[in-house]
């Protein structure tokens, strides 16, 4: 996939700067609510037209401020998926597709009668949306984005509006039209997990800029900044001194560490997901005494906010303890420390 998005586009109260290089065939953004995402896809789609900039998707510039390109959305031969789904009310399964259809007209029934068919619509082309289920909603706004044969897709927060079950549910038939689709796609998301679960690729949105981009499973790992690694959703930080190469002093933690990366003069910050922390039976090196200072139950893990014994000044650190059963004791088995891996701490600016 070769995309490139550099644009800007300003409003009363909201500015947008995005500037990004994308390689893999799914690539995701990812922000909170108001961040600039969908706006980006929008601009990509030719819904919003940027103030300046340029957009170029393989190979073919489809807007360019400066050259006075702008292509009209027919022409970009992209599709989109709304967060509702945008189907027409009124009109009937089968017509919310054919109204995709850019061909010829003699062949219009035959591409519709084959969307049905491959997404297991048959028995439904007289229905209206509101007769459908989510998914079935979902399949049908996939047919009529597909028989404009896109070259990219945008998928704009697809899921955000499902309880647990239908969420899951849809986001496998997801997972198997993409493996399917030969073009490519972007997903707008606020999830971290359907942006880890979907995109090779990850672009982390704030404030209406790109702070970072990288392959997903990296970027999750080092996310480099402070936001970043906030909106991949870690709950862990501490202002840090540098006292050498591998050698930082965490300020708020109260706690000496070691690094396996190497500390960079421009380093603020240190990270770590409370995943990653693990129990232990003596003092050493990253480790810290217990103390509990607050405890949350949840599904399937227990939540613990610890602090260094003794040190009543230290901010506390979020540990996550997955559950045997759901009737064991959280105070059964605490450890009298918790050892921070130095290949789980990440360094921030």
């Amino acid at each position: 996939m070769a995309v490139s998005v550099n644009i800007e586009k300003n409003f009363r109260d909201f500015s947008l700067k995005v500037q990004f290089e994308g390689s893999s065939a799914a690539i995701g953004l990812l922000g909170a609510s108001g961040s600039g995402k969908s706006m980006t896809l929008r601009c990509i789609a030719g819904i919003e037209t940027p103030d300046r900039g340029k957009i170029v998707i393989n190979g073919k510039t489809v807007f360019d401020s400066e050259a006075g390109i702008n292509l009209k959305p027919q022409k970009r031969r992209i599709g989109y998926l709304f967060q509702n789904y945008a189907l027409f009310p009124t009109m009937t399964v089968e017509q919310n597709i054919r109204c995709g259809y850019r061909g010829e007209k003699s062949s219009a029934q035959e591409k519709v009668s084959d969307l049905i068919r491959r997404y297991h619509l048959e028995g439904l082309e007289k229905r209206l949306p509101s007769q459908l289920s989510g998914g079935q909603q979902q399949r049908v706004a996939l047919a009529r984005m597909m028989i404009g044969e896109p070259e990219a897709i945008l998928l704009d927060e697809p899921f955000s509006a499902l309880d647990g079950y239908l969420k899951d549910v849809l986001q496998r038939e997801m997972q198997d039209f993409l493996q399917d689709y030969p073009g490519d796609m972007i997903l707008v998301t606020h999830s971290r997990d359907e942006a880890y679960k979907f995109c090779k690729e990850l672009s982390v949105v704030d404030g209406g800029r790109i702070l970072v981009t990288d392959e997903t499973k990296r970027l999750f790992e080092n996310p480099r900044m402070l936001e970043a690694a906030k909106l991949t959703g870690c709950k862990n930080f501490s202002a840090v001194q540098r006292l050498g190469e591998h050698e930082i002093y965490a300020t708020d933690w109260k706690i000496k560490l070691h690094t396996a990366e190497k500390v960079a003069e421009d380093i603020t910050h240190v990270g770590i997901r409370g995943h990653w922390i693990r129990p232990e039976d003596k003092p050493g090196e990253n480790c810290l005494e217990v103390q509990v200072d607050e405890y949350i139950e949840t599904t399937f893990e227990h939540q613990y906010m610890i602090r260094r014994k003794g040190e009543e000044a230290a901010a506390g650190l979020w540990w996550m303890r997955p559950k045997n059963s759901f009737r064991e004791d959280p105070d059964r088995g605490l450890p009298k420390y918790l050892y921070l891996p130095p290949e789980h701490l990440m360094l921030l600016k």
